[in-house]
């Protein structure tokens, strides 16, 4: 009898068996995890796409300046920015439409006169962006979505609508 209550008291006595290491994540971590992701996102995507639009701004702005520049040295050999004296034509070529992937360019020139124009396109997320260089280098944002009181002499490249 001795001997088996000395199992039984062997048995009882023992310890239960350690538990296994927990493996993997709670419900309420992957929430908290989701949640900092969700606000990080919410911050850093509007930012991003304001980066993405400025540097599509870039393009219309250095294109017309490059522009300007044809069209004073075309001046300078010819003493009119139009091909014939008198007529409509401009002298210097637009940029074409292979450098040209966010914007449209146009222009009217008389002989002592021309405004270049740079038109967003639509289908490229440039839609109500017009920007314009004259002969007197006076450079305006004819229209802007978010600025007001436009056109303004200068070419806005911000949201805020600053300079």
């Amino acid at each position: 009898m001795n001997e088996v209550a000395n199992q039984v008291e062997r048995r009882v006595s023992k310890s239960p068996a350690p538990m296994a290491a927990q493996a993997g994540f709670t419900l309420l971590e992957l929430m908290i995890v989701v949640a900092i992701i969700a606000i990080l996102a919410g911050i850093v995507f509007p930012n991003y796409s304001a980066y993405v639009v400025r540097s599509k701004i870039t393009e219309a702005t250095s294109n017309l300046s490059q522009t300007r520049i044809l069209m004073e040295q075309y001046f300078q050999d010819r003493r009119r920015y139009t091909t014939a004296a008198g007529g409509a034509t401009c002298g210097a070529s637009l940029p074409p439409p292979s450098t040209s992937a966010m914007f449209n360019y146009a222009a009217v020139c008389t002989d002592s006169t021309y405004r270049i124009t740079a038109t967003g396109i639509a289908s490229q997320g440039m839609a109500g962006f017009v920007f314009d260089i004259n002969e007197t280098n006076v450079r305006r944002t004819v229209s802007f979505p978010t600025a007001t009181g436009l056109p303004l002499n200068c070419w806005i490249d911000r949201s805020s609508g600053s300079c």
